[in-house]
This record gives structure tokens, sequence and C-alpha cells, in this order.
């Protein structure tokens, strides 16, 4: 069973202007390690199958499926733990907050699932020492650079030990040395068995992957094995 599936996928949002096509009945299926780039112009569709497959949203028609289990079959709470348990997200902007500490903030998502002191003081040990920021564990995002504040999104996005990740442009804000770094961890991610699932306008972070999915006006352009 593949931890990503969608089949005939489509989402329309309805507005006072009319209705707006943003993913229009597209299929795809997402391996198990798999590490795949979506790419496609500003406004493709996107954000909007991210958000679909993140359980952020769900399909107006067809299914995407996480696990097997069709997205819109859950009732709100169980979309809850399903986007809690089995996906991690890494955001263009870092989205720290500003007011916890590194460690704090890698804590989250284990805090949320009501894990042990004990176990959640490991697990954030373990995901800062794959982003190689075990010892700025008590600094504050304002005090480390952008490159260590997505590395820090990125031990968060993972800590719970999710099947899907889903990253949104994560090198957008980074110079090519950084970005470099966060690429070769997303791909230490999938080799370790996790679907890494990345938006990005960039050909080369794409490169990285192994498969490119390219999309506009909602639909697929085509696909080709990276």
């Amino acid at each position: 069973m593949n931890p990503v599936e969608g089949r005939n996928v489509r989402k329309v949002y309805r507005t006072s202007s009319g209705d707006s096509v943003a993913v229009d009945g597209i299929s795809f299926a997402l391996a198990r390690g798999e590490m795949v780039a979506l790419v496609g112009p500003s406004g493709c569709g996107k954000t909007t199958l991210l958000n679909l497959i993140g359980c952020v949203d769900l399909p107006t028609s067809g299914d995407v499926l996480i696990d097997g289990q069709s997205t819109s079959l859950l009732d709100d709470d169980s979309l809850t733990v399903l986007r809690r348990d089995r996906i991690g997200t890494i955001f263009q902007f870092f989205n720290l907050l500003p007011a916890l500490t590194v460690s704090q903030n890698v804590a989250l998502p284990l805090v949320l699932q009501g894990l042990a002191r004990a176990e959640t003081q490991r697990r954030v040990s373990d995901a800062l020492s794959i982003v190689g920021l075990a010892d700025r564990a008590g600094a504050f995002p304002a005090e480390i650079s952008g490159g260590q504040q997505q590395r820090v999104a990125i031990a968060r996005a993972v800590v719970h030990r999710p099947t899907i990740v889903l990253a949104d442009e994560p090198t957008g804000n980074l110079d090519s040395r950084n970005g470099t770094i966060v690429l070769e961890l997303l791909r230490k991610l999938a080799a370790g068995g996790q679907t890494v699932l990345m938006a990005t306008h960039n050909l080369d972070a794409a490169a990285y992957c192994d498969r490119t999915l390219p999309m506009q006006d909602g639909k697929w352009v085509y696909s080709y094995a990276g």
C-alpha cells in the first residue's frame, strides 16, 4: 500500500465571482521512501495539493488516501489525529514560535500527542542531532540564522516520526549553501523510509528528488524519473 494516493482529485473554490478550479481531476501515488518534487508556476495548484494531502483541506470530489484511508470519510477529530500523527510539514517561512527555545519548538508535536516527558526529551535530542543543532537546543529562534531556523523546522516536522513529510518551498528563503544542507536532510529522510513531497520553483532543488511532477492549471503536465 502506498502511503499517499490521489484518485481523480478535484478542488474547486466557490467565490462571489464564480468557481475557481485549483486542482482539476488528477491522480497520483507516492511510494514509501520516495522524494518527489512538485513544480510549476505560482497559482498552478501546488499549495492546494499539499493542503489536501496534509489534511488541512478536503477535495471537492475524488479521494485523497493516507495509508489507505480516504480523508473525505473522516470526521474532524479523526482528521486532526491523522494530521498530528502521520504528517509533518516544513514551511518556507519556518513558522517557529519566537518565545520558545529551539528544543521547545521541536517538542511541540510530541506535546500535542501527550508523549511522556522523558521520551519527548529523548526524541527532541535525537531530532536536533540529525539536523546538526544539538548544541543550539537552548537558543531562541532570533539567536540563530535563517538556515539554522529551517533545520529546526525540519526537526520539528519529523520528531513525531510521520509517514509523510510535506515541504512547501523549503529552500525559498535560504542561500545556496543552506539550501543544499536542507535538501540533503530531506534526502536522508526519504532514504530512511519517509515519503517526502516538496513543492518548489527551483529546478536545482527538484533534481535532488526521485521524480518530478510538473503542474499547470491544476493538472499534471508530465512526470519523469529524476
